[in-house]
């Protein structure tokens, strides 16, 4: 199974949220990228976030963004030390 387009998006603009408060949201402007704009539409559509624009996530929303911080730091490089 590979990830689309779509759901790599939709993945990055969940990556932007924060998690040191609930009342930490974002917004999508109309000047943004059209892929940015429509993945949070489709967040939004998929209630994960509280707004079309984006908003805040709600309880579902805040899962998966936390998955996908998780999925980002386990994916991330790590340097290899040499035991001596």
């Amino acid at each position: 199974m590979h990830y689309t387009n779509e759901q790599m998006a939709e993945i990055d603009i969940l990556i932007y949220y924060g998690f040191d408060t609930t009342n930490q949201g974002i917004k999508v402007h109309s000047t943004a990228d059209a892929e940015k704009i429509d993945a949070v539409q489709r967040l939004f559509e998929k209630g994960l976030v509280t707004q079309k624009d984006g908003g805040y996530l709600t309880d579902l929303g805040r899962k998966a963004a936390e998955h996908a911080h998780a999925l980002v730091l386990m994916l991330a490089p790590r340097k290899h030390s040499i035991a001596s």
